[in-house]
């Protein structure tokens, strides 16, 4: 099957006549004199009018924004959204100091839910550095691996925040 470059004219048996637009790997992008706007598969039957080839690969928009996101999830330290549990949504923690002399400090739950994730963001690039770091020996990669598996372990108590636990922090496994 040949795909068809954006301004071909085609002649629909539904919608008339129209032309290419966009195309995307499984269907065009067509604007119908009558209809406006419509998506139709590549394998639609419709007669073509005036083809032009299509000179680069076909690929969305969207299928660019799918890659680009993986990408820069892989490869760098942008964070992901990571969303907080909702019975902590709008909560506060206060931090009552024994001496009753001193004042308390009331820090929005949402916010200190948002330092905690950037600290595991930063220690998981940490993680990357250390893995891809040609400077380090292989020892010296595992032992600072076990350095950060334990930080990550020390940080396990704020997974209550955490709405997904596949977001949470994960430690040395204490089954052995």
């Amino acid at each position: 099957m040949k795909i068809l470059g954006i301004g071909s004219r085609i002649n629909h048996a539904e919608y008339g006549k129209g032309v290419i637009t966009n195309s995307t790997s499984q269907e065009y992008w067509v604007t119908f004199i009558e209809k406006g706007l419509e998506t139709i598969d590549l394998d639609s039957t419709f007669e073509v009018i005036e083809a032009t080839e299509d000179a680069v690969d076909t690929i969305s928009l969207y299928e660019v924004e799918s890659s680009l996101k993986e990408l820069l999830k892989r490869y760098s330290d942008i964070s992901e959204i990571v969303p907080i549990a909702d019975k902590w949504k709008g909560g506060t923690m206060n931090l009552i100091p024994k001496d009753i002399n001193l004042s308390a400090k009331e820090i929005p739950v949402d916010t200190f839910f948002h330092k905690i994730v950037m600290v595991r963001d930063r220690i998981r690039v940490m993680e990357q550095k250390i893995n891809a770091s040609k400077n380090l020996d292989d020892q010296e990669k595992v032992d600072l691996q076990q350095y950060l598996t334990r930080i990550y372990g020390s940080l396990t108590t704020f997974n209550v925040l955490f709405k997904n636990s596949s977001q949470s922090f994960k430690g040395e496994s204490s089954k052995k």
